[in-house]
């Protein structure tokens, strides 16, 4: 699968099923996060990679009940070190939460080129997710990614046409360009 076939393709899969995960194909997808471009390359990230049940069913609850995703095998919690991103980011503060974003975003597309589904978890608690995980205060959980085979064939599955604004709505070109 190509990349633009991957970024077609991928969904928000929201039902796994109980399939493990082999290790070679974890293997790539760690591969994926940590050849995740950064700012300066500086790399200011952690991936946990949360394979135990228990634990997996104790964080649903932490991402506000969210209890389907302790389905998947895996769960990802992208955490991002403030204090070793970049700080240039005009008014932006820093990079972390960009640089965090884009390898868990690679990380999807590998997922999906593997056969796997995935969905962004944005809605959590962080103190629980913290506190659950031992992620130290100065870290930041900026998302957590559940990764697992779907519990249905197709919920990987390239969207319909249709279901995409037409492009005039989304670029344009040397100007923002809508009147």
């Amino acid at each position: 699968m190509n990349v633009l076939e991957a970024i077609k393709t991928r969904r928000s899969v929201r039902s796994y099923s109980s399939q493990p995960i082999p290790e070679e194909v974890l293997e790539r997808m760690r591969q994926a996060l940590r050849y995740a471009p950064s700012a300066c390359n500086l790399q200011p990230w952690r991936f946990i990679f949360v394979v135990d049940p228990e634990l997996r069913r104790k964080l649903a609850p932490a991402a506000y009940d969210q209890l389907w995703m302790a389905e998947a095998p895996v769960i990802v919690v992208g955490c991002g070190l403030p204090e070793q991103a970049f700080k240039g980011m005009g008014g932006y503060g820093n990079s972390v939460d960009i640089d965090v974003t884009i390898a868990l975003d690679h990380l999807t597309l590998a997922a999906v080129a593997e056969d796997l589904g995935t969905c962004w978890i944005g809605a959590f608690d962080e103190e629980k997710v913290k506190r659950l995980l031992e992620v130290p205060r100065q870290a930041k959980v900026v998302a957590i990614i559940p990764l697992g085979y779907p519990a249905s064939p197709g919920l990987n599955a390239p969207l319909e046409e249709s279901q995409r604004k037409p492009t005039a709505d989304v670029f344009s070109t040397d100007r923002y360009g809508v009147e």
